[in-house]
């Protein structure tokens, strides 16, 4: 099986929210406390991963990625998980956090109204 057992997913979300990246760090300041009106988690396990932030109630994932994440085979199997799983999962680069924050907010306050949302890059 790829990816972590269930109980070892558990113990590397505790390490990992208290080790953030800065952008994981810049974005959970704008998606805590319901700012988009919608209740996220940060590092939260499911099944053997952690997502890097979850909206459970609208089934939306947002993923935060560095350059290991480029042409990622286990990020396309965990996506698609995670699309079985009935999860949205939009992934955002490092940099887009740390330079287009209002252009990544819009893009998750969109998909959590539903509306469809312009093209925008991918990790």
């Amino acid at each position: 099986m790829l990816g972590q057992t269930e109980k070892s997913a558990k113990r590397n979300s505790v390490l990992l929210r208290k080790q953030p990246t800065d952008a994981e760090r810049v974005l959970w300041r704008r998606l805590r406390g319901e700012q988009l009106n919608a209740k996220f988690r940060r590092q939260h396990p499911f099944r053997c991963y952690v997502l890097d932030f979850v909206c459970v109630e609208q089934r939306l994932v947002v993923e935060i990625d560095g350059g290991q994440h480029l042409d990622s085979a286990r990020d396309i199997e965990r996506d698609a998980m995670l699309k079985d799983a009935g999860f949205r999962v939009l992934r955002f680069w490092n940099n887009q956090v740390l330079r287009e924050m209002d252009a990544v907010l819009e893009a998750i306050a969109g998909e959590l109204r539903g509306d469809p949302s312009p093209p925008r890059p991918s990790p």
